[in-house]
């Protein structure tokens, strides 16, 4: 399998690394990520200026060829799949990001970004995400994501699978179960604040004005805040939200050691 790993956070998040150790023992695995911090992108591309591309050094003596490219997560899958690998790709993993994209903010997320132009390309793509409360759990999103990765690989569907992929806020452990959801809704909206300084006004976007929502069971939202995984399969065309296939998949798989339970 020739995979290909992204994400929003750059470069130096610790969440790639945590992920491409799994990936590089299942894969031939290519890292191709934003050389900074790209959170908040969406599928945006850079049209209006030239990219640049470095390739760099894999920490822990890691094999897999890594590049960074000063553009979007969009911009790198572009790159990897028109440019950077010779061969192919398999399978695209977008993550593991810092703070879970959940409900309708996915349509705003770097990580869901970058796999939908997977999506459009024709591969199969995996966007990856971990909440947090305080302190940031990698390792259970690192070996589910990489379980996903296998099961994914080794079906032949019909169609080209995109998925959501949540872990809660806790050890591997602790988790009480994976469920196949939903999007919930947005949790939140857009806030302006507003700093004079000297004779000039700056505007600051802050994601940060919370929505009076309920959260029903069989969404993804209500999924990690119940301390269980969440696997959404995502339609672009927005017409339906068919989880049959994609429970059969993952009844298939050592996944289910931590209890699937398709959502109604």
């Amino acid at each position: 399998m020739r995979a290909l790993l992204t994400n929003d956070d750059g470069i130096h998040s610790p969440g790639l690394w945590a992920i491409a150790k799994s990936l590089e023992e299942i894969a031939d695995l290519t890292v191709v990520v934003p050389d900074r911090d790209q959170s908040g992108k969406g599928a945006s591309m850079t049209l209006l200026r030239p990219l640049t591309v470095e390739k760099v050094d894999t920490p822990e003596n890691m094999k897999c060829p890594t590049y960074t490219v000063d553009g979007t997560p969009g911009d790198c899958v572009i790159m990897a799949c028109e440019s950077l690998c010779m061969e192919p790709i398999d399978l695209i993993v977008s993550g593991i990001n810092q703070g879970a994209n959940m409900g309708l903010d996915v349509f705003n997320s770097g990580t869901f970004g970058a796999a939908l132009h997977g999506y459009f390309r024709g591969i199969n793509s995996i966007a990856l995400s971990v909440f947090y409360r305080q302190d940031v759990i990698y390792s259970p999103a690192a070996i589910v994501g990489a379980e996903i990765a296998k099961i994914v690989h080794s079906q032949n569907f019909d169609s080209t699978v995109l998925l959501n992929v949540n872990l809660p806020a806790c050890d591997l452990k602790d988790i009480k179960g994976v469920d196949l959801t939903k999007l919930g809704p947005k949790a939140y909206l857009e806030n302006v604040e507003t700093v004079e300084s000297g004779r000039r006004t700056f505007h600051w976007l802050r994601h940060n004005k919370p929505m009076e929502v309920t959260y029903q069971e069989g969404t993804d939202v209500w999924s990690i805040n119940h301390d269980r995984a969440s696997i959404t399969i995502i339609d672009p065309y927005l017409t339906t939200n068919n989880n049959t296939e994609l429970g059969n998949l993952v009844l298939m798989g050592s996944i289910n050691s931590l209890g699937v339970r398709p959502s109604d």
